[in-house]
């Protein structure tokens, strides 16, 4: 990948006269010729997208992977014996599979469009010294550009004016709260996005206010084209099941050519027929081949998906539901993801003393009073509080003491207001006192409050210490009698000699089953790393609540991390839980490090600035309600209702269905390389050649279908959630699954070829129909046993998944069918067997399914032994 962009120039440590030399502007503007000029040199105001794949170019990588080239080779030799079914049937299941990828892969491309999206269409610009309206794309650097609320930033613009300006920049900061702006102030060159209070970015919204601002940075060199350039510069990374059957369809490839060339040279070398051999030999192939292999992890990633959905996560990506089974870290948003994203009072001082929220009479009623009148939040008429987060949360706490608004309301009419500014950090509201005269209120940062109470006492200040040291927004209120009505309202003797009614602790407070997700993940052996913009403390705070810092975690800032080289880091990354205050690039720094650490990381975001963390991480979850199109396009799930625990009930479902595919690698493996062993055998030992090529075709179709497909109906194992995630290089046939492949294949063969020996020897008649029943007896025998790594059928019960046992039932009927119905028995060459034939066909099955029973048995006594470790 290459590296980020340059950082533009610095100018929110620039004042605006500055800024204005540098840019060759005035505050009048720019001439109508120059801004042709610049236009000309510097390119339009837009986004400039990278060349992309054509559509047919998508479909066409389709067919790319070795597993479907074996497949593709698979249909054609089908076609060559003549088994037409064979060929249709895997060539619906591959063009499927190529239209689901294609789909998926044409759908990711649309990111940087959502991003367009978001940009201003028009702008109100100064030229030749009017305002004029134009086409935001024709804005250039040095333009002086009008806002006013409801306004798009049309392009990153140095404030010049600002009068009561507030912007929404969770876009860009992931920070809900509108951001207060004043053109007066500056920020350190390293200062977060958040802090340049004296900026106004492109793609952000101006919420209340007006100003103007003087044209910085446009197009790609805005933070919007940063983000943008670094989305077409990160590639998705193949998910671990991609990776992981990539390495399984390179290995059957070379073990599927050298078995048929060995069976086709020893039969030859026999005497057998060569038309015969080859067709066995062909025939040996395709049954070897697990052509239902892509339908089942298909289906399977389907069924996964429907059932997340009700799980309130969308999957945009398929191949996500399975990949979320493997993820060892969790680098999640505080606000509205693990917290609840609406503010509440956690703590009050007043009288003297601390609580947990309002009480009632006296000093705690005027203090209950102040908070309802000092904002501008209101009441809906089916009880809702809605307003500015903050004096929302202050309004509820009042209404939550007993306070009667609307009597409250009338007793103390509002007369005028001071509203806050990020420069004072106060509001004052003037309300008619009932008993004549006026009162003031006075709310906002508590030591702005304080200062202006004459001599506080040690108890105020203390507390609201004690609050701010444990991530509280603390806000302090106050008030003053007046008997006539102020002169001028705005005059700082109105702020003046405040009487303090009590210091009030605020907090974004986690959600109800985040600590329990948190604790969930610690168990399933997943890291939570949290990811925000808001203040260290508060980030701090909150990680604690939910048990995100309890093993000794450290917290980093994101003026800290820029600081940091990449060998530094990387030896750090894996400690860090909490990352405050952190840019664009930084959330795809974090996640290339730990990714670089060998982690699966699973990432969430709502906002633009996400969307290049999202699109690298090998899970982007972008929020549904909170989330822009730019990070949910970028996404490979979407969570419905923006809840941390829905990634871990997401992240449980996928560790089963990973456990599915297993169990349909473990079944398919087995029984086409028993098919394997019992056609190569047999010549060795001087047997006749046991089953015609239709009869492997058979097995093939009546085995490797239904039956497996119902494996992905299997419920989660008890602890799915209480063993660490699986490492990134972990393959399929880890945890003996390759063992027991060839042990059980081995136990079939020896069974099937059993029979035959002894059959042959008796001279039975029937001997080959009797190895053609058991083969598939005892395929559905296994099929029945490895529904669980160590838990016993007998204790699953059938019940548990009845499509598999539906299944198992069809497909013994379909077998007997074969044996016994007539053009069955013309078809496939068979005879109807005796009861004596047809009951060593099911006592050999029975067998095989009891050593596969015998040997989970042993898995449990020695997991009893161990202590319970696996």
């Amino acid at each position: 990948m290459d590296g980020p962009s340059p950082p533009p120039p610095a100018w929110h440590r620039l004042s605006p006269d500055e800024v204005l030399a540098a840019l060759r502007s005035s505050r009048q503007g720019l001439s109508s010729a120059e801004a042709a000029t610049r236009l000309a040199r510097d390119g339009p105001n837009a986004l400039v997208e990278a060349p992309r794949r054509s559509p047919f170019a998508i479909f066409l990588s389709q067919f790319s992977d070795v597993l479907v080239l074996i497949l593709l080779a698979a249909a054609v030799l089908s076609g060559v014996i003549g088994d037409v079914e064979d060929t249709v049937v895997i060539a619906v299941i591959l063009v499927l599979n190529a239209s689901i990828g294609f789909f998926q892969e044409y759908r990711a491309e649309n990111a940087l469009a959502a991003l367009k999206a978001m940009a201003a269409p028009t702008a109100l610009a100064r030229r030749d010294g009017a305002l004029v309206a134009l086409p935001a794309a024709e804005l250039v650097a040095g333009d002086v550009v009008a806002l006013e609320a409801g306004a798009v930033v049309p392009a990153d613009l140095r404030l010049l004016e600002a009068a009561r300006l507030a912007a929404n920049e969770s876009a860009l900061t992931g920070e809900s709260v509108p951001v207060e702006k004043s053109a007066a102030l500056t920020a350190a060159a390293d200062a977060p996005l958040g802090d340049r209070r004296g900026m106004a970015y492109s793609g952000t919204v101006v919420t209340g206010g007006r100003g103007t601002g003087v044209v910085a940075a446009v197009g790609m060199a805005t933070e919007f084209g940063r983000i943008a350039g670094l989305l077409q510069r990160t590639e998705e990374v193949s998910t671990p099941l991609q990776k992981r059957l990539a390495d399984f369809s390179k290995r059957l490839a070379v073990f599927v050519l050298g078995v048929c060339a060995l069976v086709f040279a020893a039969g030859v070398s026999r005497g057998e027929p060569l038309l015969e051999m080859l067709l066995t030999a062909v025939s040996l192939a395709v049954a070897a081949v697990p052509e239902a292999l892509p339908a089942v992890v298909t289906i399977s990633l389907a069924l996964g998906a429907l059932k997340m959905a009700r799980l309130k996560a969308l999957v945009r990506r398929l191949p996500a539901v399975e990949t979320l089974g493997s993820v060892t870290v969790i680098c999640s948003d505080k606000t509205g993801t693990l917290t609840m994203n609406k503010m509440r009072v956690e703590e009050v001082y007043c009288d003297g003393r601390s609580a947990d929220a309002l009480e009632g009479g006296g000093a705690w009623s005027r203090l209950a009073e102040a908070m309802a009148l000092c904002g501008d939040a209101r009441v809906a008429a089916d009880g809702t509080v809605s307003g500015d987060p903050t004096e929302a949360a202050l309004l509820s706490a009042a209404l939550g003491s007993g306070l009667d608004l609307a009597r409250l309301e009338r007793l103390y009419p509002r007369v005028e207001e001071l509203p806050f500014d990020s420069e004072r950090k106060l509001m004052t509201t003037l309300h008619r006192h009932p008993e004549g005269g006026y009162l003031s209120v006075t709310k906002g940062a508590a030591e702005n409050v304080l200062a202006r109470c004459g001599e506080p006492p040690a108890g105020p200040l203390a507390a609201a210490e004690r609050q701010a040291a444990a991530g509280l927004r603390v806000l302090a209120l106050a008030s003053r009698r007046w008997a006539e009505r102020p002169a001028e309202l705005a005059r700082a003797e109105t702020e003046a000699g405040l009487t303090l009614l009590g210091v009030v602790g605020l907090l974004d407070p986690p959600r109800a089953t985040a600590r329990a997700s948190v604790e969930t993940c610690r168990e399933a052996g997943i890291k939570t790393v949290m990811i925000t913009g808001d203040h260290p403390l508060t980030a701090a705070a909150i990680a604690r609540r939910l048990g995100i810092l309890e093993d000794g975690g450290e917290v980093m800032q994101g003026s800290e991390l820029a600081a940091l080289g990449e060998e530094e880091f990387s030896r750090r990354v894996s400690g860090i839980r909490v990352y405050a205050r952190v840019a664009p690039e930084q959330k795809l720094r974090i996640v290339t490090a730990l990714q670089a650490r060998g982690e699966v990381v699973a990432m969430t975001g709502d906002g633009v600035n996400d969307a290049p963390a999202l699109r690298r991480a090998e899970i982007g979850v972008a929020m549904g309600l909170s989330g822009t199109d730019a990070a949910k396009e970028a996404s490979a799930m979407v969570l419905l209702d923006d809840d941390f625990a829905t990634i871990v009930a997401a992240v449980r479902e996928g560790r089963r269905l990973y456990d599915n595919i297993r169990r349909f690698v473990k079944y398919q493996l087995t029984t086409n390389s028993a098919e394997v062993w019992i056609v190569a055998a047999a010549p060795l030992l001087g047997l006749p050649i046991p089953l015609l090529p239709i009869h492997i075709l058979w097995v093939n179709l009546l085995t490797d279908g239904l039956p497996g497909l119902a494996l992905a109906a299997e419920p989660a194992e008890r602890d799915v959630m209480r063993r660490g995630p699986r490492p990134p290089e972990e393959g399929l046939f880890a945890h003996g699954l390759g063992f027991f492949a060839v042990w059980v294949g081995v136990l079939m063969a020896v069974l099937t070829l059993g029979a035959q020996l002894f059959l042959v020897s008796r001279g039975d008649a029937h001997w080959r129909t009797v190895m053609f029943t058991v083969l598939v007896f005892t395929q559905m025998g296994n099929v029945l046993a490895v529904r669980s790594e160590r838990e016993s059928l007998f204790t699953q019960g059938l019940g548990s998944n009845l499509p598999l046992t539906g299944a198992v039932a069809g497909m013994v009927l379909l077998q007997l069918a074969a044996v016994y119905a007539p053009p069955l028995q013309r078809a496939l060459k068979t005879e109807a067997l005796a009861p004596g034939e047809l009951a060593l066909a099911a006592g050999l099955a029975a067998a095989l399914f009891g050593a596969v029973e015998a040997e989970k048995w042993l898995k449990r006594r020695r997991i009893a032994r161990s202590g319970g470790i696996r």
